[in-house]
């Protein structure tokens, strides 16, 4: 599997980390930087950057990482067609993709052990979406509020 990984520099041990371990697991992976660590460096444009090679390259993955992951989660939501998730336990990995079919993970550095992380990554990349209707029928509320900006119609 293709996975896109971005970070900033809270983030990027972990990330690298990331890199070398899913490469050794067989897949597919493009480091979208940073390339190397700059204590000044700014989260939104590789989470951007990841969150649009994710949408842009069908089947693929993402995993932006940061310090609380909490800023890197919502850049890269910013991405028409990314739904990334703040995980911070194995199940939530597991849900995202079961659940809400998320295409991107956002992790915080700072608050787990690299095993923890690895662990959260293995889950969301082995998970599939559940594929459940009633799932289903909310991700396509959400692609149609980002394909037309009209609100739905609140239940009665």
């Amino acid at each position: 599997m293709r996975v896109y990984l971005g970070s900033d520099h809270a983030g990027y041990e972990l990330k690298m980390h990331l890199v070398n371990h899913l490469i050794k697991q067989g897949h597919d992976v493009v480091d979208v930087g940073p390339h190397v660590y700059d204590p000044e460096d700014d989260y939104p444009a590789f989470c951007l950057h990841t969150g649009a090679k994710v949408v842009a390259d069908e089947g693929s993955l993402g995993i932006v990482i940061g310090g609380s992951g909490n800023g890197e989660q919502i850049a890269a939501n910013k991405v028409e067609g990314v739904r990334a998730a703040l995980v911070w336990r194995t199940e939530i990995a597991q849900l995202a993709r079961q659940h809400n079919d998320a295409n991107v993970i956002s992790i915080g550095a700072r608050e787990h052990t690299l095993d923890d992380a690895t662990s959260f990554v293995e889950t969301f990349l082995a998970t599939p979406f559940s594929g459940n209707p009633r799932h289903a029928r909310r991700i396509a509320q959400l692609t149609e509020w980002e394909s037309t900006r009209k609100l739905p119609d609140l239940p009665s």
